[in-house]
């Protein structure tokens, strides 16, 4: 197959659009000359794949903020230019397959969906194949583009996040700005996404804040709270209630991963952050609720999942319907249930370099 220019269309979030990374190196490996571009609306997406290599050029357009009519003539202005686009799993919304048909490639890449397909639009892609609920996302992408006649070698690639000497030397100089040089370091992130009631995964505030006095009592460790503007207020009650022993990261986007880069430990909720730090190859304890963990364990790093798998578990799979918990009384138990006992001691197995590469405490 001859492709001149592919277009790969990934309007989701950070964890989303990361976990395409992999298929993308096996992309550009089977199509070195080919101009493969990336249409995203994320800015932290935008800056990730700005240091990809495997991209040849980053388009950003504002979808949320942008009137109708002023996307829509953007879109325009790319229809014909490429041969194929891939629709980035999961985009599972009747927007995202839309936008791929206006830009028109011959070649138009997604999947069929298990659930509420029909709301999708998915027909809109041309070449399609159908979401298995047991295969990780990145999979779902490596399956989408052997439809490219890309060829899978037996050990599929890591999350790739490739961080400048800038990136590095910057989150260098905030450490030590901070004194935190030659500190033991373990990352937070104890937010999520909001949309479709998604702040329903969020392990509770005051657990995390007695996890991070425990960290910082019996390990000496320094606590880094990370998250983005709409999570401050967040880490500032966790911080409050840790004595104000943390440190909360308001840093720009590509500083954050320097500064995650460096972490002993990453703990967190099922977030894109939890993605990023696998794509950093970071030791991770993840605290999971309703969401189906065969889609989104972090990706070849060391992880331990701390995860209750009721029997109503999971109950959240890619649909445009948002969460809802099926209890009227003790509602999301799956993740409020979860205790400090049972991370902390993940942590202790995951501080220590001899734990296994990964496992899942139930």
């Amino acid at each position: 197959m001859k492709l001149h220019s592919i277009l790969t269309v990934a309007l989701s979030g950070i964890g989303d659009a990361l976990m395409f990374s992999p298929a993308l190196r096996l992309l550009r490996e089977k199509y070195p000359e080919t101009q493969i571009d990336i249409l995203c609306m994320f800015k932290g997406v935008e800056e990730l794949y700005k240091r990809n290599p495997d991209i040849s050029n980053v388009l950003y357009w504002d979808f949320l903020s942008s009137s109708i009519p002023s996307s829509f003539s953007y879109l325009l202005k790319l229809r014909g230019k490429y041969d194929a686009t891939i629709s980035v799993y999961p985009q599972n919304r009747w927007e995202y397959n839309s936008i791929c048909f206006l830009i028109g490639g011959k070649y138009r890449l997604g999947h069929t969906y298990n659930h509420l397909n029909a709301y999708s639009l998915s027909f809109l892609n041309n070449i399609r194949i159908h979401e298995l609920d047991s295969r990780h996302n990145v999979e779902e992408n490596i399956e989408l583009v052997k439809l490219l006649d890309v060829n899978t070698p037996q050990q599929l690639p890591p999350l790739q996040v490739h961080l400048t000497n800038e990136d590095i030397e910057q989150g260098n100089d905030w450490l030590a700005s901070q004194n935190l040089s030659h500190s033991l370091l373990v990352g937070f992130h104890a937010g999520s996404a909001e949309f479709k009631n998604h702040i329903n995964r969020r392990w509770a505030p005051e657990k995390y804040a007695e996890l991070g006095l425990r960290l910082i009592r019996e390990k000496n460790a320094s606590i880094l709270l990370f998250g983005g503007s709409d999570e401050y207020a967040l880490n500032e009650k966790i911080n409050s209630a840790m004595e104000n022993k943390g440190v909360i990261v308001k840093t720009p986007f590509m500083l954050t991963a320097a500064l995650m880069s460096q972490c002993k430990l990453f703990v967190c909720n099922d977030t894109g952050l939890m993605h990023l730090a696998a794509g950093l190859q970071l030791p991770i304890v993840t605290i999971f609720a309703y969401t189906n963990p065969s889609y989104v364990y972090p990706w070849k790093t060391r992880t331990t999942m701390v995860r209750h798998p009721l029997e109503c578990s999971p109950c959240f799979y890619y649909s445009p319907r948002p969460v809802r918990c099926r209890w009227k009384e003790d509602r999301f138990r799956c993740i409020t249930h979860i205790e400090v006992d049972e991370v902390w001691n993940a942590v202790n197995t995951m501080l220590d370099t001899s734990a296994p590469k990964a496992s899942i405490e139930e």
